[in-house]
């Protein structure tokens, strides 16, 4: 991460290539000029989740819009591990904080569950969104999750692609080395599931360990809150099944 650290990133929705100018929006611009207090010709990252990411510069579009021109590419667009990752949606704070760490562990979808002790139901997607690119613009991220419309659990497991492995994270989870489990899946598209804060009802639990699809692990001894769950279980999958291997 320290490649990143002294270089401003900056997330923008256009393609990307030399030669090109790229407008800011009012909020990136003020971000530009009074937080960063960069002016014209001064060096940024800029990057889309596409076309890599590309040296450019801070630049006036016409009288009062800035802009950026970009020059070189310095990274070519790279992927990341085919992870998708289905939680049960948090209150605010905790949300915020499981989705940037989500999208620092290189997850490719997030994809919202209704469980029965869901707590939070109603969800606000561009936030999510703004809160994927911040992380990415801080971490040096060139891909950013896609993000699915919260779904109930049921009907997840009902329309499931049976080609993808889905490691369902269970409090009460027999198996106490989570890298037994984890071993026994061929490396490839994955999925993890952490529930609510509340847990998943007995009749969840034992719909999701009935599924030839669904395979269960333990987080270890401790009860964690469920943004804490996220992260140690993105981290044994991606030791295990993703691109830390």
């Amino acid at each position: 991460m320290s490649r990143y650290v002294n270089a401003y990133r900056l997330f923008v929705e256009a393609d990307l290539a030399a030669g090109r100018t790229v407008a800011c929006t009012p909020a990136q611009a003020n971000y530009l000029r009074n937080v960063l207090r960069l002016g014209p010709g001064d060096a940024i990252l800029a990057f889309n989740g596409r076309d890599g990411e590309w040296r450019a510069e801070v630049a006036e579009v016409g009288r009062r819009n800035t802009g950026v021109i970009v020059r070189s590419q310095t990274r070519a667009q790279a992927g990341g591990p085919d992870i998708d990752y289905l939680f049960a949606p948090l209150k605010r704070a905790r949300l915020d904080y499981m989705i940037e760490k989500a999208t620092e562990m290189g997850v490719k979808r997030l994809r919202p569950v209704l469980t029965r002790r869901t707590v939070a139901e109603r969800l606000n997607l561009e936030r999510m969104r703004a809160h994927t690119i911040e992380a990415a613009e801080q971490c040096g991220i060139l891909r950013l999750p896609e993000i699915s419309a919260p779904e109930k659990l049921e009907r997840v497991v009902a329309t499931w692609d049976a080609s993808r492995p889905l490691v369902f994270c269970d409090e009460d989870g027999a198996e106490h080395c989570p890298f037994t489990a984890l071993a026994m899946i061929e490396p490839g598209p994955v999925a993890v599931l952490v529930g609510p804060e509340g847990g998943f009802e007995p009749a969840e639990r034992e719909l999701l360990s009935s599924q030839p699809f669904v395979t269960r692990i333990s987080l270890g001894p401790r009860i964690l809150r469920a943004d804490t769950a996220a992260v140690a279980a993105l981290a044994l999958v991606n030791a295990v099944l993703g691109d830390w291997r």
